[in-house]
């Protein structure tokens, strides 16, 4: 009769036998996890928006502790997004979240960002009007009232774009900064007209019953959107320290994309308030936001298009927004994503 001692280191092999044996079975590799920082860096992140579901990806990137295995602990800075550029460039703080045409007017005034991820595939910005307006094109802009957040950010050169477009420009129209009120500044008939984004503004209104007509600028210009940015010194001298943080956001990206559910839940702890509102409001908005980030094509999650990026170059230089041309391989690159 076997001793226990060995019937036991005999099972044990066994098992391991067959551990080994399931880990090489065919089945698809997952890549392997980064190690536990000791001591996580807590980075400041300036996000250019208030707290809002459309920042699932992030949430869940801190929720699963993937920004902690890469060895960020996050601090969500929901400042205005031009003060995140400038925090960047300034080496104040390593990252935050921009929009590409921030970057590119950046580092044409010297300022050394550049751009190492794309969250935004399509230019999410859009002009929303009443429908007692009378907008149904760009072009019908000329002579309206438009509010929108204020003269700064992708909603500001994003409206620019689409006037430019329609062979308009600022003094054909009336702005009026009205902060990230757009919703009730429409509904009140404040002004008729307001900039916002797809994901939000538009949603809103249709389900409290408004009647509104909306022009997203991705259906009249090519623009690139928002993303991950740094600097060229972090690029230069800690380049691992922005792979993780890239592939970081990559898995919290990739998540949600893949479950929507996952990303509305976990926003519950980050967004005041998120819990009492209409879940089926919140979805449509997550839902519109992720045909945003990724549109299905030839361009591979969280890639940047650089033909998009030198589109969007050729329409700031042409309206006026570059002085002089920028070298677009300085300030994009996809080497960082997975």
């Amino acid at each position: 009769m076997l001793h226990r001692n060995s019937v036991i280191r005999a099972l044990t092999l066994l098992l391991t036998i067959v551990m080994l044996w399931g880990c090489g079975s065919g089945a698809p590799a997952q890549a392997p996890a980064a190690q536990p920082s000791p001591t996580p860096q807590t980075v400041r992140l300036p996000m250019g928006y208030i707290p809002n579901i459309q920042f699932a990806p992030f949430y869940v990137a801190v929720e699963k502790g993937y920004f902690r295995e890469a060895g960020f602990a996050i601090d969500f800075d929901y400042s205005f997004e031009t003060d995140g550029v400038r925090l960047v460039a300034a080496g104040e703080v390593p990252f935050a979240v921009a929009s590409g045409e921030q970057v590119l007017m950046a580092r044409a005034k010297g300022m050394p960002v550049v751009y190492v991820m794309t969250w935004w595939q399509k230019f999410p910005v859009a002009v929303v009007a009443s429908a007692d307006a009378g907008v149904q094109t760009p072009a019908d802009l000329k002579g309206q009232r438009i509010g929108l957040p204020g003269f700064f950010g992708a909603t500001y050169i994003g409206l620019t774009a689409l006037l430019h477009h329609a062979g308009l420009t600022e003094a054909d129209v009336t702005l009026e900064a009205i902060g990230f009120n757009q919703v009730e500044a429409l509904a009140t008939g404040q002004v008729p007209v307001v900039v916002g984004y797809i994901t939000n503004e538009p949603i809103q209104l249709r389900r409290q019953g408004y009647q509104v007509t909306v022009l997203p600028v991705a259906d009249y210009v090519n623009l690139a959107s928002n993303g991950i940015i740094t600097n060229e010194t972090m690029v230069r001298e800690h380049p691992d320290q922005v792979r993780a943080f890239v592939r970081a956001f990559y898995r919290g990206l990739q998540d949600v994309v893949n479950d929507p559910d996952l990303g509305y839940e976990v926003s519950k702890q980050y967004v005041e308030g998120l819990a009492d509102q209409d879940p089926g409001l919140q979805m449509d908005i997550l839902h519109t936001a992720i045909a945003y980030w990724w549109t299905g094509g030839d361009i591979p999650l969280g890639h940047a298009d650089l033909q998009a990026w030198q589109a969007m170059h050729d329409l700031l230089l042409d309206m006026g927004l570059l002085e002089l041309p920028v070298a677009i391989d300085q300030a994009v690159t996809n080497e960082f994503v997975p």
